[in-house]
């Protein structure tokens, strides 16, 4: 499985020697994206609430199996997954709290969707606001951004990505620096796992994502990619 590869744009997105052997990712690129509101795409997620109200109902996270996959990525790079949650167990858990998702644009929903169909994790950005090439690597000392809608994301011995300006992503949450918004016409999601995690299904789950973009962005998936180092 490779550690590396080269993004359409001819930038290369590696995983580091530190993060090999403990991450599997998801990649795919998407062009002509139009970022807008869509009500489409908030009843498809309406539906998958309900559905997983419905399942987990009066179950506590570290009872649902799945979400049992993000919490072992981060406790293979030292995160508690109970300090800081992986997105994708927030989610969940603002469903079973019978909470409605954040209707931000059919980008954002997109991704959400996903995330929370996968209870994985998932980082998406603004491909034209990442720096030069990209890396995942674990953070060093003092390294954190500003995350979107949250104070201060810290990096320091944490699975993060990087670009030439810092960090920008992370399975807990993104930058406010490469967000998706409405100017954003190229997007970049990563799908994150632990290196264990099958490739049949990660594949799986990025084909699921690229439908969603295409569906309701009326985007074009240019690049799918499965990386994970030994």
């Amino acid at each position: 499985m490779n550690s590396a590869a080269i993004l359409p744009d001819g930038r290369r997105f590696a995983v580091a020697e530190d993060t090999a052997g403990r991450l599997r990712a998801g990649l795919l690129v998407a062009a002509d994206v139009t970022v807008a509101p869509n009500p489409a795409i908030w009843a498809e997620t309406e539906e998958l609430a309900e559905r997983l109200h419905s399942q987990y109902a009066g179950r506590t996270p570290a009872d649902i199996d799945g979400l049992r996959e993000a919490r072992r990525l981060y406790r293979s790079f030292a995160m508690d997954p109970t300090r800081h949650r992986p997105s994708s167990e927030a989610l969940l858990r603002r469903v079973l709290q019978g909470k409605s998702l954040y209707r931000i644009s059919n980008a954002v929903d997109a991704c959400n969707l996903a995330s929370l169909s996968f209870l994985l994790p998932i980082g998406m950005y603004d491909l034209d606001r990442v720096e030069a090439d990209i890396s995942v690597r674990v953070g060093r000392t003092a390294e954190q951004y500003p995350g979107i809608r949250k104070a201060e994301v810290h990096l320091t011995g944490r699975l993060g990505l990087f670009d030439a300006a810092g960090g920008f992503g992370s399975p807990t949450s993104d930058s406010a620096r490469t967000a998706v918004t409405s100017a954003t016409t190229r997007l970049l999601a990563v799908i994150m796992a632990t290196a264990a995690y099958p490739a049949d299904a990660m594949a799986s789950h990025v084909d699921t994502l690229a439908d969603l973009f295409v569906r309701h962005c009326g985007a074009a998936v240019i690049y799918r990619a499965i990386l994970a180092g030994e």
